[in-house]
């Protein structure tokens, strides 16, 4: 195997470790249908977060690793759209994702019984609409990586 090959396993991997967790992080706090539910589903949520940025970060490493050994990639469209649009959703995290979930977390501390106020609904909506979003990126981004288009 050359080092470049290594890169492109590493790199798929990553998406598996990274992307996949992503993926179910919305559905396991719908599911919740009490508080000691949903802060469970939030402490997952926060194991599965760490997965992501593992494997966000490696995705980003080895992309531009295989672009800086094979440098015709920054000729190439596919690529530098999926890299514009990897690192706006990474760039979300810290801004829309974070202050979309900042209410949810003190709400989960602060909240007693078991009911989940109405008002949680209102923020995990706004919270759940921008992890939609950023999932549609990485399912463009795939597809982009996948079929090369341009």
């Amino acid at each position: 195997m050359t080092f470049y090959e290594i890169l492109v396993f590493i790199h798929i991997f990553s998406a598996i470790l990274g992307m996949g967790p992503g993926f179910v992080m919305t559905p396991i706090a719908k599911k919740a249908a009490n508080m000691t539910e949903l802060r469970h589903a939030y402490a997952l949520r926060n194991k599965l977060h760490q997965f992501v940025m593992i494997g966000g970060t490696l995705l980003l490493v080895t992309g531009l690793g295989m672009g800086f050994l094979n440098t015709y990639l920054f000729q190439q469209g596919w690529f530098w759209t999926s890299l514009v649009l990897f690192l706006l959703a990474l760039a979300s995290g810290p801004t829309v994702l974070v202050s979309s979930s900042k209410p949810i977390k003190a709400l989960l501390k602060e909240h007693k019984g078991e009911d989940i106020p109405a008002e949680y609904f209102i923020l995990s909506k706004r919270l759940f609409f921008y992890e939609h979003l950023i999932n549609t990126l990485f399912l463009i981004i795939i597809a982009l990586m996948i079929t090369k288009p341009f």
